[in-house]
């Protein structure tokens, strides 16, 4: 993929949000482990929306391969050892719902404000589900602590799933505003292949 110096100048304050979003936190203690509602979420669906599947999924991708590599841009820090961490799927979701995000809403060309949360919807089940799998297998097969995933669903979704489904809103009313911005500077395509 090549990219043009606007592409890469989008892509990266994207990922720069993202991680302004990661120090944006509530901690939340929960028995098995501490989970932080933070505002990641919210500059993953709006790379999505506004960027597009291919360019949304990169300033994810930059954002993760800057945390992999020891710079502490994630809630709890940063290092290639954050991979071994149970809420590492989640972070990993993030990638593949902005891609998923991006690709519905490309080819949903011509949609309003409140249309814009089925893709941002889609996501935050893709963010989910990566995040509660990951997190299952990494405590129950890494970590050896026996737990349900019924319980990983329970305690690591449901607590948080509301608030996120708030942000799928607002960010799918935000990315109708200021989409044609977007269009203007040529940042939004509709039918990217």
């Amino acid at each position: 993929m090549r990219l043009n110096t606007r592409e890469l100048t989008i892509t990266a304050l994207f990922a720069a949000l993202i991680i302004v979003g990661a120090f944006l936190k509530i901690d939340i203690p929960l028995p098995l482990y501490t989970m932080h509602f933070t505002l990641q979420w919210f500059f993953v669906l709006m790379a999505g929306l506004l960027l597009g599947s291919k360019l949304g999924a990169l300033s994810v991708t930059v954002y993760l391969l800057l945390g992999l590599s020891g710079i502490p841009v994630f809630a709890s820090g940063g290092g290639i050892g954050y991979i071994l961490k149970p809420t590492f799927g989640f972070l990993l979701g993030f990638a593949f719902a902005a891609y998923v995000i991006g690709y519905i809403a490309e080819r949903m060309s011509g949609l309003k404000g409140w249309q814009l949360v089925i893709p941002a919807t889609v996501g935050l089940f893709i963010y989910y589900g990566f995040g509660a799998v990951y997190f299952y297998f990494m405590k129950n097969l890494y970590v050896g602590e026996a737990v349900s995933f019924v319980v990983v669903v329970v305690q690591y979704c449901l607590i948080t799933i509301i608030p996120d489904f708030i942000l799928c809103v607002l960010a799918a009313r935000l990315a109708y505003q200021i989409k044609p911005a977007f269009k203007r500077i040529g940042l939004v395509r509709s039918r990217q292949c």
